[in-house]
């Protein structure tokens, strides 16, 4: 069969046909977006507007935080409108006008672009600023700016700032934190770590502290706010409570408040008339401090061009070109990572055609860790396997040839002897024939065994077997055999174990492992067999005083034809095949086979059975 890949099914030629549809595709969307560049730029300027409306916004926003009123504003006002190219107008709620940065630039639009008002914020105008809490009762949306009472006068700056400084010098000294001072609105300082969050610390205790130690100015402030918020309270009934610096409060002690409702009736209702009484008592105290609403404006100068947007030649010019060289660097790409794609493919072909000829050494490079890495492990494996089987396969038949030679040549040349007249057909050599047959039968009994068990052929005939009447016949069966050679046979069994199976291939499986024991056990040695019952499963376990195996050869106890001894002497007999099917037979009944030893003192086997079908 030809190695060669028709040119219509390669791989490379449809990488190379998808790489040019790419391509194309690539060239009609570049050509689409050229004719969309009018819509981005239109899009680009919108953008540009809602920056610039933001920006207008919180201009005047900081205004009405620090000013009492509109005075003013226009010092602020027209360079901000030069700057965005837009036309700004404040009005009060009746209409009535308070700036214009082009007062002749006709009447201003019946609709109004938002309200200025520093206590209750519009978020929606603010980039990146979250909308506010609808259970705070409106107070996270007056402007953090606005400052009112709580604003420090210079001589207590100048305390917070010695605090702070003595606050950072012990964070960078003791504690080796990175630690820089920030000033609020207010004029507080505050300490600012960056990579550290000192929420739970105990750092700096003492400095940090006393720098968050209210001020007079603060703590007058607070009072005010304190007594607006219970009155607040107190109209509805409900408990006072202690408003700190940060707009957090606590309950005062329910005794302060005798007439009012219990502490067990206050629930999260009160927790919003609360957040609504702080939010209503702050914008109270703040609204002498800022200046009133305003009716913002924004809107084009009047008389100002459209803009428009056109392709020119030059610019038709450059977008072929960049198509064009878009397609070649494509194409190139695509061919360089077609042939490194094929490569490993080429190699993992040539291998494959190496294994179908008969070289199981064929394997191939792994490089990476992609789908084709992947194939090439696998592929890897797979030749491993293979390998390793026809290994198993080979080692098998020289194995059951070794097993059947001697028995088929004693047989024949005992035969020849009695036809030659050399030997005596009597009933010694009879015995001797009938022996050797009879191994040869064993061997291919297993064999046979061995062979269904590998087809899934093997029948099980099921029933209820009680453990210890069924080891009690195994140890009867192989005593005799036992006390020849002098080696005690022991059974023991907790609470009569019972299991779900074919009694005659249980039987067979404990009798394969009593013989192997036995026969490798030394005069006046032990093999127990014990047999006990838990929630998994049911164990048999045979345990010898024997020869013990090594750790090496453990691992191939129930490989075909393995046996302990190197020379493959009979004299202690076995075929090499008991425990390969002491494994099977013990696999098909749901469980599994294991087996332990220690050199010279001695081996065990154990079976792991399920547990019967009613527990």
């Amino acid at each position: 069969m030809s190695s060669e890949v028709p040119l219509r099914r390669s791989l490379l030629l449809r990488l190379l046909a998808l790489a040019v549809l790419i391509a194309i595709g690539s060239i009609a969307a570049t050509a689409w977006l050229a004719v969309r560049t009018t819509t981005g730029a239109i899009r680009q300027e919108q953008g540009q507007a809602l920056a610039d409306d933001a920006r207008i916004y919180d201009t005047l926003l900081a205004y009405a935080a620090t000013h009492p009123n509109w005075d003013g504003v226009d010092a602020a006002l027209r360079p901000l409108a030069h700057d965005v190219g837009r036309r700004i107008a404040l009005t009060t709620d009746s209409g009535a006008l308070l700036a214009d940065s082009a007062p002749d630039a006709g009447p201003l639009p019946t609709t109004s672009s938002a309200t200025v008002d520093a206590l209750a914020v519009n978020t929606a105008l603010m980039a990146g600023t979250a909308p506010p809490s609808s259970s705070d009762g409106g107070s996270s949306r007056i402007d953090p700016r606005t400052t009112g009472p709580y604003l420090l006068p210079p001589e207590e700056r100048a305390a917070l700032r010695g605090k702070a400084a003595e606050a950072v010098r012990c964070l960078r000294g003791d504690a080796q934190i990175d630690a820089v001072v920030v000033e609020g609105p207010t004029g507080r300082p505050r300490i600012d770590t960056p990579d550290t969050d000192l929420t739970d610390s105990a750092l700096c205790a003492q400095s940090r502290a006393a720098l968050a130690a209210r001020t007079a100015t603060e703590g007058k402030a607070l009072a005010q706010l304190n007594a607006l918020v219970n009155t607040c309270l107190a109209r509805q009934r409900l408990p006072g409570v202690q408003v700190d610096l940060n707009w957090t409060w606590t309950r005062q002690p329910a005794a302060s408040a005798p007439d009012f409702r219990t502490a067990a009736s206050v629930g999260q209702e009160h927790n919003r008339a609360i957040n609504a009484c702080v939010g209503t008592s702050r914008r109270e105290q703040l609204l002498p401090y800022v200046a009133p609403a305003a009716t913002l404006f924004v809107t084009d100068p009047g008389g100002r061009p459209s803009t428009t947007f056109d392709l020119s030649p030059a610019n038709q010019t450059r977008i072929v070109a960049v198509a064009g060289l878009v397609l070649l660097v494509t194409i190139g790409f695509t061919v360089l990572a077609g042939i490194r794609l094929t490569r490993p493919l080429h190699a993992l072909t040539g291998a494959a055609q190496r294994m179908r000829d008969g070289d199981g050494s064929a394997r191939v490079r792994v490089t990476g860790r992609d789908e084709i890495a992947r194939l090439a492990e696998v592929f890897n494996d797979m030749a491993e396997r293979r390998e390793r089987l026809e290994q198993l396969r080979r080692a098998m038949v020289s194995d059951i040839a070794h097993e059947m030679r001697t028995p088929v040549s004693n047989i024949r040349g005992w035969l020849e002897a009695v036809e030659d007249g050399v030997a005596t057909p009597d009933r010694r050599l009879l015995a001797s024939l009938l022996e050797e047959a009879t191994l040869l039968q064993h061997v291919i009994t297993d064999l046979q065994d061995l062979a269904e068990a590998d087809a899934g052929a093997l029948r099980l005939h099921r029933e209820r077997v009680y453990l210890t009447d069924l080891l009690a016949q195994v140890a009867e069966a192989h005593r005799a055999h036992a006390d020849r050679v002098g080696v005690t046979i022991t059974v023991r069994t907790e609470a009569d174990p019972q299991v779900d199976a074919d009694p005659v291939r249980l039987r067979q499986v404990v009798g394969n492992l009593v013989a192997n024991a036995v026969r490798h056990t030394p005069s006046s040695g032990r093999v127990t067999i014990s047999a006990s019952a838990t929630d998994a499963g049911v164990t048999v376990s045979v345990t010898d005083t024997g020869s013990g195996i090594s750790a090496d050869d453990l691992t191939r106890v129930f490989d075909r034809f393995w046996r302990a001894e190197k020379s493959r002497s009979r004299q202690t007999g076995g075929s090499g095949l008991g425990l390969a099917i002491v494994r099977k037979l013990t696999e098909a009944h749901g469980g599994s086979v294991t087996a332990t030893s220690i050199p010279t003192q001695g081996s065990t086997f154990t079976l792991h059975l399920p547990p019967p079908l009613d527990g």
